[in-house]
């Protein structure tokens, strides 16, 4: 099954393509840009690799399936979005907003998640191999079943995540993480 291409997904009645190119002139500052508001928007199996969609509107877009391979998503807000097995490997998703959504099985290795809001978001099963979660919100975030090696969860509130059955001998954990936890199941 292959992916779709921007030109043939239409959102509000716009071609995904046109959206694509008028967020790349706001994101230039370039006369007759606009940011990009896909809320709601069904890219289910979209390829967007390398896309720039920083600042983007994705709120509750549905992205499952979809190849966003070094895609741009900083300070984006994919609140309540649904990435359930997208492909995000070497995705800049810093300061984005996460809150509520599916990535269940995603592909995530290599993402920079530095100071994004995941409070909520389901990471069951995903792939999150050499990703940077240094000082994001994970509260309430589901992890079980998660592949979080050689992680960064620096300087990351985990007090409130759900890391049930997640291997973290080789994730890089926020000091003193490992003796609270220790602490906890002895007394």
């Amino acid at each position: 099954m292959g992916l779709n291409k921007p030109k043939s997904i239409k959102h509000n009645g716009k071609r995904l393509s046109d959206i694509l190119e008028a967020h790349d002139k706001f994101f230039s500052g370039k006369e007759g840009g606009a940011r990009a508001d896909l809320t709601g928007a069904n890219l289910s199996g979209a390829d967007l690799s390398g896309a720039n969609l920083t600042g983007a509107i994705l709120q509750n877009a549905n992205l499952e399936g979809s190849d966003l391979r070094k895609a741009r998503l900083a300070h984006a807000d994919l609140s309540g979005a649904n990435l359930r097995k997208a492909d995000l490997r070497n995705t800049d998703m810093t300061e984005a907003a996460l809150p509520g959504a599916n990535l269940t099985e995603a592909q995530a290795s290599g993402v920079e998640f530095f100071r994004c809001d995941m409070s909520n978001v389901n990471f069951q099963r995903a792939n999150l191999r050499n990703t940077n979660f240094r000082s994001a919100n994970v509260s309430g975030a589901k992890f079980s079943g998660a592949d979080l090696g050689v992680a960064v969860l620096r300087e990351t509130d985990l007090s409130n995540a759900d890391l049930s059955g997640v291997d973290l001998s080789t994730t890089l954990l926020p000091r003193g993480y490992a003796a609270a936890a220790v602490k906890k199941a002895s007394v």
